[in-house]
């Protein structure tokens, strides 16, 4: 598999494994099926694991815990996160000491190699979230020291931010130093954001803009989204109300679908052809949850970049 620069941290595969699918966030898998899906993973050469306490919740740390049981291999990278959706700013120090303790346990390990902020940063004041995020002030004066300070003393590799949102603020955060290792990314070929939105009908999503802002800032992006939860495949795999996004999203692909068909392939796996093909992007998160959904998305990395007008064609059809 191809490797790619990933700042810091070295080295990272063009795909990543994460935890959204063995966690049961797609759909429901066995647990057994979800440790031999990571097992795959490794072996068909993914060096990095992508989770979070709040898949399943806590489950694709245990999946990944039990699947490595003890035996980490050489050069993988493993990242998890921790929320901090709201709260006084004076327990943030402490909310991540106690997440990372706790993720730390799940996963068998005793190094994480990448911490992420999995809440979004949003501007003080008028923001038009519709849920409680992260304010730019408590993340400069609290976070992002209490990040650096666990970098320095080594309880982990490096740590970075969900990067999705206000551009404007995001795009201020990542130009300052000290600027994250690296971020994820929504990327994918309809640019579609999906229920990760959580702001009002005042403001667009311009996940391009934020992509750009990383890599002017010599951020390293991780990829997530890239089949927008189900929507940029051939069929959605898990029920959801007809007016939740993923569902509006699906109908509205509807022309994603017909390009893959006419070109022989399943909607999956020309979207993450597409996101591979990003020249923005360090590495691409999986959301399989079996090994037969990882085999389609191995087969979409082996079969290399999309071409200029291939690309072209996708494009066509945001509009």
């Amino acid at each position: 598999m191809e490797t790619r620069s990933f700042g810091r941290l070295g080295q990272v595969s063009a795909l990543s494994l994460g935890g959204g699918g063995i966690g049961n966030v797609w759909g429901s898998v066995e647990r057994a099926e979800a440790v031999a899906t990571v097992r795959a993973a490794l072996d068909a050469g993914i060096t990095h694991l992508d989770v979070a306490p709040t898949y399943g919740p806590g489950e694709a740390e245990l999946v990944v815990g039990e699947a490595l049981d003890g035996d980490r291999p050489d050069g993988l990278l493993i990242t998890t996160k921790v929320s901090l959706p709201d709260g006084p700013p004076e327990e943030f120090e402490r909310t991540i000491e106690t997440s990372l303790r706790a993720s730390r346990e799940r996963l068998r390990t005793d190094r994480v190699d990448l911490l992420l902020v999995h809440s979004q940063v949003q501007p003080d004041v008028g923001s038009a979230a519709t849920v409680p995020l992260l304010s730019e002030t408590p993340y400069r004066a609290v976070v992002r020291p209490a990040l650096e300070r666990l970098r320095e003393e080594g309880a982990i590799g490096a740590w970075g931010l969900t990067a999705v949102g206000m551009t404007a603020t995001v795009a201020a955060v990542l130009a300052e130093a000290p600027r994250p290792d690296a971020v994820q990314c929504v990327a994918n070929a309809l640019d579609m954001t999906g229920d990760m939105w959580v702001y009002d009908d005042r403001a667009r999503p311009d996940n391009a803009a934020v992509r750009a802002a990383a890599v002017a800032a010599g951020v390293p992006v991780i990829a997530i989204r890239a089949v927008a939860a189900g929507s940029l495949t051939d069929a959605l795999d898990r029920d959801v109300d007809p007016g939740h996004p993923a569902a509006r999203d699906f109908a509205a692909a509807a022309g994603f679908r017909a390009l893959a068909a006419a070109r022989g392939e399943t909607a999956a796996f020309l979207a993450h052809r597409y996101a591979l093909s990003l020249p923005d992007v360090a590495t691409v998160v999986l959301g399989v949850k079996d090994r037969a959904e990882l085999e389609e998305c191995l087969a979409a990395e082996s079969a290399g970049p999309l071409a200029p007008d291939e690309l072209d064609a996708v494009h066509a059809l945001r509009a």
